[in-house]
């Protein structure tokens, strides 16, 4: 019987406002754009925070870098290159990490970000966070986002390869030197 209780009790939505802020600069070319961040990434109190997730291994792959072990080698990475982060909502409710779960969503106010960076081209990392985006901050933005496939363990059906491949398209608007 307390089994059961404890797993209705991690089964119940709860809400959850966005616990750290965007990585932008004035350098900034691109914005990436996440749904909202996973029960690990909220423990981490940095983007893509769990070890299943395929961001950092594709933006190196992207980039041709060493993939980041330190949030400070992700941050170098992402402001030597021009690419801003964060995600759509800033609040939801939410079970765990399931997008699907999602309800009451709350977006991020993005005009911090494109008032100090000359933002060129905004991508969603995923379906769901694209749907937000269009829905709730396009309006205010006026920029049409580019919708890629999600580096998340959930989107198994894309290969580490296919994801490279897919997400090389942000190359597009960036400076490598």
């Amino acid at each position: 019987m307390r089994g059961d209780t404890t797993k209705n009790l991690l089964a119940e939505k709860s809400l959850v406002e966005h616990p750290f802020p965007p990585l932008y600069d004035k350098n900034s070319r691109i914005l990436i754009l996440g749904s909202f961040p996973s029960v690990m990434s909220r423990r981490t109190q940095f983007f893509y925070g769990h070890p299943q997730n395929r961001f950092w291994k594709v933006m190196a792959a992207v980039l041709g870098c060493e993939v980041p072990q330190t949030v400070e080698q992700k941050r170098h990475m992402l402001f030597f290159h021009g690419i801003a982060v964060w995600d759509v909502l800033q609040s939801c409710e939410i079970i765990g990490s399931s997008d699907a779960s999602i309800v009451s969503p709350k977006p991020n106010d993005l005009s911090e970000i494109f008032s100090c960076a000359d933002i060129c081209a905004v991508y969603t990392n995923g379906t769901t966070s694209h749907n937000y985006y269009t829905r709730l901050c396009q309006p205010q933005t006026g920029m049409a986002a580019i919708r890629l496939p999600s580096t998340s363990p959930a989107n198994a059906a894309w290969s580490l390869e296919r994801l490279t491949e897919a997400w090389s398209v942000i190359l597009e608007f960036l400076h490598l030197d």
